[in-house]
């Protein structure tokens, strides 16, 4: 019953996650997930590590694993943190770094889960809004309090340059500025290799997308030592064992298997390539993408409608019901067959063809 709810839930306007339907039978382009799964190496690494070890808290600094990142992206173990999705490393990252008394920012169109980890954590935040083709105005990105942003960003798929991420970072020199970098494997450019330069500069990674690990939750920050310290004490007093036994193993497998995953997501892009020239010969609208989705908008038909004539036809999008994007859909890039399926049903729909 509600009435034993605290004031603070009751203010809490959740994220919604995209649906996951236990019947198999659907086409899923909704949730941005790896259509070809993890590496090999990576599912016997786990099937070895299933032992009597599980009865064991896994290690709480997560050494092994953070060794094996710093190796594979050329920076000191003393500027890698490890979490439970890159969702967690974000929420330590809002209380670790972000005061309630100084406003963020964030862009009016991005993750819809920043301004949920900023009423959780007691924050006050202003969006700024981006330009006519999407993309995130680096100029109005200014905030003494802290600035996060998602690069590329999400829904709209849009990527800014390192150059522009430098204008940023130059402009709040007394905030930290997070960069979410969720989707920058598509053809964005990290700004990890800044983090040198700026000690005020977080970069959040995940293996839910070109790793194909969304199931096993593995979140990582890059930054200064002292920015990674604050997440060390935020995670110690919340939780200390944040990755499990088998996560950690098949994080370090994927790392050493990146002949895997960067064919899978060449392939990814070449899909998403092909997938966008279909649309926009169908008369969508399409701002170039540098994820593994894409945005899209129809000239003459609503997305809530197509959104639910393609669920009616056993495939599911991403359709978000908000101000600004309430008439584009969000469309996760799957297998070749999956996107023919796709504009296959899509033609019998804008051809007024009767669908079962």
């Amino acid at each position: 019953m509600d009435r034993y709810w605290s004031r603070l839930t009751r203010k809490l306007d959740p994220y919604v996650p995209g649906e996951q339907p236990e019947d198999g039978s659907y086409i899923k382009l909704n949730t941005n997930e790896n259509p070809y799964g993890p590496s090999p190496k990576v599912l016997e690494a786990v099937r070895q590590a299933v032992g009597e070890n599980l009865k064991l808290y896994p290690d709480p600094t997560c050494d092994a694993f953070i060794s094996a990142v710093a190796v594979r992206y050329g920076v000191k173990k003393e500027q890698v943190f490890a979490g439970n999705g890159s969702d967690e490393v974000l929420a330590f990252s809002f209380m670790a770094f972000f005061d309630p008394d100084r406003t963020i920012v964030f862009p009016e169109i991005t993750y819809s889960f920043y301004p949920v980890y900023a009423l959780l954590s007691g924050l006050a935040y202003e969006t700024v809004p981006l330009d006519s083709g999407f993309d995130i105005r680096p100029e109005l990105m200014r905030s003494s309090g802290g600035v996060v942003f998602a690069n590329p960003n999400a829904p709209t798929g849009r990527a800014l340059p390192l150059s522009a991420i430098r204008n940023i970072l130059d402009g709040n020199p007394d905030a930290v500025v997070i960069v979410d970098e969720a989707y920058t494997d598509f053809g964005g450019e990290s700004a990890v290799g800044l983090i040198d330069e700026y000690p005020n500069l977080l970069v959040v990674h995940t293996f839910s997308k070109s790793r194909a690990l969304a199931g096993m939750r593995i979140g990582l920050a890059f930054g200064d030592s002292g920015l990674i310290r604050a997440l060390e004490r935020v995670k110690n007093s919340f939780n200390s064992y944040t990755l499990d036994r088998l996560a950690m193993t098949a994080g370090i497998a994927a790392l050493e298997d990146e002949e895997y995953y960067r064919g899978v997501t060449r392939k990814i892009i070449e899909t998403r390539e092909w997938f966008t020239a279909e649309l926009r010969k169908r008369d969508f609208s399409v701002p170039d993408s540098s994820t593994n989705f894409v945005f899209a908008s129809h000239r003459h038909l609503r997305a809530e409608d197509l959104y639910l004539r393609l669920k009616e036809n056993r495939i599911l999008v991403r359709y978000f019901k908000k101000p600004l994007i309430d008439n584009h859909l969000r469309i996760s890039i799957g297998t070749d067959e999956e996107m023919r399926t796709f504009i296959e049903v899509l033609d019998r729909i804008l051809g007024g063809a009767d669908i079962p």
